[in-house]
């Protein structure tokens, strides 16, 4: 993506929602205004991010994920960045996530401005934050104030995979506070990123043991998909979420709206689309001129799940270990 292209987007994605004096729980919007001296903790780490985003677009699926893999997990508390034999990010589901460098800058920036304020976990929010808005997904004010988790075991790692049914995720969903809507707009994620063939090639080969491909899928798509994902390949390719090609770095509605043309490209994505439970609210963002905005509400009310405030937890020193 070139970088006049990621300025244009900008100055037409910019949507701003303002949560000053709203709060969960503990959270608040400028919680580090006057704790690190005259610097600005949040406009430090935009630089660090900017800078980041113009080298790599992909970027923003990749900070997207690291913060839903972190928050669906014990809480928003950065366990997900614990380096070890069996932490967190050692599980099946979190070996091809990605960022933790990205963290590791933002980190040792805020830090040679006013060391042991900043969480992790907290870092993790205010970069996912900048970078949905420098990829046109509107910006929306970032609560801080969590502490960082304490412990990161590979064995608590449960998430939702690809080829869940809408009722199941509603209900994962729904176990951290998240309405059915609410998972709509979050899962409008994947209108960034990719997915390897070995999560789709059932639904191109073998669609639940029929030995035929999935009938719900576009069959232009799936001649596309079946080229770029042979049933003997000995490398897993990958294939973009949103079958956009005008915009496969941009945080937009077009997501729902391959959706609704039964192009989604996992089980998930196009199940959405024709349940009862999610096809009208999928429908509405199709054709919805705020999505950014409710969007970043979302990513609000998922940045709170589970977080460590006050005394609870710790500040690292680094985001890789706890100062245990």
């Amino acid at each position: 993506m070139k970088v006049e292209a990621a300025f244009l987007t900008l100055a037409l994605g910019f949507i701003s929602v303002n949560f000053a004096g709203f709060c969960f729980g503990a959270l608040q919007v400028g919680f580090y205004r006057g704790k690190c001296g005259f610097a600005d903790v949040e406009a430090i780490v935009a630089g660090v991010i900017t800078a980041q985003f113009f080298r790599d677009p992909s970027t923003v699926a990749a900070l997207l994920r690291l913060q839903f893999h972190d928050c669906f997990v014990n809480g928003c508390d950065g366990s997900i960045l614990v380096d070890g034999s069996n932490s967190e990010k050692t599980a099946i589901p979190n070996l091809s996530v990605r960022g933790y460098d990205i963290i590791d800058q933002a980190k040792a920036a805020v830090e040679n401005a006013c060391p042991s304020v900043v969480s992790c976990a907290d870092l993790i929010a205010i970069a996912t934050r900048d970078v949905v808005f420098l990829s046109g997904g509107g910006r929306y004010d970032v609560q801080t104030g969590r502490r960082d988790g304490l412990i990161s075991e590979a064995k608590n790692v449960s998430l939702p995979g690809p080829a869940i049914s809408v009722p199941e995720a509603i209900a994962a969903f729904s176990d951290k506070g998240l309405t059915a809507t609410e998972m709509v707009l979050l899962l409008g994620a994947h209108s960034v990123g990719i997915a390897h063939c070995s999560f789709i090639k059932d639904r191109l080969f073998n669609f639940e043991n029929t030995g035929r491909p999935d009938p719900s899928m576009d069959p232009f798509l799936e001649n596309i998909l079946r080229s770029r994902c042979p049933p003997f390949a000995k490398v897993d390719n990958s294939v973009n979420l949103d079958q956009n090609s005008f915009s496969p770095f941009t945080i937009s509605n077009t997501y729902y709206q391959t959706v609704m043309l039964h192009k989604g490209i996992l089980q998930i994505d196009q199940d959405l689309g024709t349940d009862p439970l999610t096809m009208p609210v999928v429908k509405n963002l199709a054709n919805a001129f705020d999505f950014p905005a409710r969007f970043g509400a979302a990513m609000v009310k998922l940045g709170a799940i589970g977080v460590l405030t006050g005394t609870q937890g710790e500040v690292r020193r680094s985001c890789r270990a706890t100062n245990r």
